[in-house]
């Protein structure tokens, strides 16, 4: 295994803080919070002025690779336009840190935090967003391309649609339910389109990272609602990007033009995976708009955030993947984790941990990113949910390493 990627992963809004720094712009998650309890990212975990200590405690953990994301509006404030070049400073000199001391830098382009003059000319509801999407992504690859070993051009676009834009509870918090579906279309033509671009700066290695979750039946009758979900969640960003074409029933509600499909079915380098538990549907009650409605899973332990720890759901995925996607490229697992809110004895977390590793090397998986590095701000949840294998007091900034951080370097090392 000595090419397996062993990493922790963040995100730019999540741990950065500094929004007013560094000719940063805002986003549409400025915008949308503060939310519970007047929580707000303005400092997150500081990392924007703690870099060198967070490399320090990745170079500890003994991690050979970090993903991490770049804010797009540190990089063009309104979206579009020349490069803030103070912004993009930033993240050349965290790259060479990394590279010094032997971690693959691994860059998400887009983790969900769109320039908020974008999104107020509609967002990914308008298709003008995929080119400004290259414009920006050829800013970044122009000086970091030499360095970064995978890329991966946007997290979880099944997020961005779903929570975003179809029921509301994430930036930029619209309720429009189908009339979201474009923006799926759109993130996926964005993808196509920076894979496009970074090819064109022999990028190492381009992938992208995918939410993904079993759909399961609650009962046999409940085949159809439990399909219907998965195409949504799973299929409507796999399928185009790994074999050009969109599920059959989602199809005719998607503003495709002529060649879209050709753009956005790239080869790709790698597939992220990135999960968290599976789903369990049932048909809709009268008066539902949707084709399914969610059940909860209560056999199973829950995390401090409700979701059920189902391991095998790992393993589930990707061997579905495969059947459905017979050369799919290599997978990695570019997220998995678990809320628990103890300070430092997280046996709990490493229990979480330990099942979901073992699940992802039984299934062959080139790769295994935790996330996350530290306890962050959780978007709509704010500060009362702590995924870190680093506890963070958000008052002090004291990182403190929890019992997780020193079983996963034990894992990493052989010990």
């Amino acid at each position: 295994m000595s090419d397996f990627l062993w990493g922790v992963s963040t995100s730019a809004f999540q741990i950065e803080g500094a929004f007013d720094a560094g000719g940063r712009g805002p986003s549409v998650w400025d915008e949308f919070t503060p939310i519970r309890d007047d929580d707000n990212a303005s400092v997150a975990c500081d990392h924007y002025n703690r870099w060198r200590e967070d490399v320090a405690l990745m170079t500890q953990l003994g991690v050979n690779a970090y993903r991490f994301s770049i804010a797009w509006p540190r990089i063009q404030p309104s979206g579009k336009g020349p490069v803030n070049a103070e912004g993009l400073d930033f993240y050349d000199r965290l790259v060479d840190a990394l590279v010094d001391v032997g971690i693959a830098p691994v860059v998400t382009l887009y983790h969900w935090d769109t320039p908020l003059e974008l999104e107020a000319e509609g967002g990914w509801l308008n298709r003008d967003i995929a080119d400004r999407f290259a414009d920006y992504t050829a800013l970044v690859a122009n000086r970091l391309a030499d360095r970064v070993k995978l890329w991966i051009p946007i997290n979880e676009p099944a997020m961005v649609t779903l929570q975003g834009y179809a029921i509301g509870e994430h930036a930029p918090g619209k309720a429009l339910l189908f009339d979201a579906l474009p923006t799926a279309h759109h993130l996926n033509l964005a993808h196509g389109r920076a894979v496009e671009v970074l090819r064109s700066f022999n990028a190492q290695a381009v992938g992208t990272a995918n939410n993904h979750t079993p759909a399961w039946p609650a009962t046999p009758n409940d085949v159809a609602a439990a399909e219907a979900y998965s195409e949504i969640h799973n299929w409507l960003y796999a399928d185009p990007v790994l074999s050009g074409r969109y599920p059959d029933a989602v199809a005719d509600l998607l503003p495709i033009q002529d060649g879209d499909l050709q753009v956005i079915h790239q080869p790709l380098d790698f597939y992220g995976v990135n999960y968290y538990n599976p789903t369990r549907l049932k048909s809709p009650s009268e008066g539902n708009p949707l084709p399914f409605e969610l059940v909860e899973i209560d056999e199973y332990p829950l995390t401090n955030f409700g979701w059920p720890v189902v391991p095998s759901g790992l393993s589930e995925i990707i061997t579905t993947l495969r059947e459905r996607h017979p050369n799919l490229p290599p997978v990695y697992v570019t997220e998995s984790g678990c809320s628990f809110p103890h300070e430092v004895e997280d046996t709990e977390r490493i229990a979480y941990l330990d099942g979901h590793l073992k699940a992802a090397l039984e299934a062959g998986v080139d790769g295994y990113f935790v996330w996350s590095l530290l306890d962050n701000f959780e978007w709509e949840s704010g500060y009362s949910q702590r995924f870190g294998l680093v506890h963070v007091d958000f008052e002090t900034q004291r990182r403190t390493p929890r019992d997780s951080f020193h079983w996963y370097r034990k894992v990493i090392s052989g010990e």
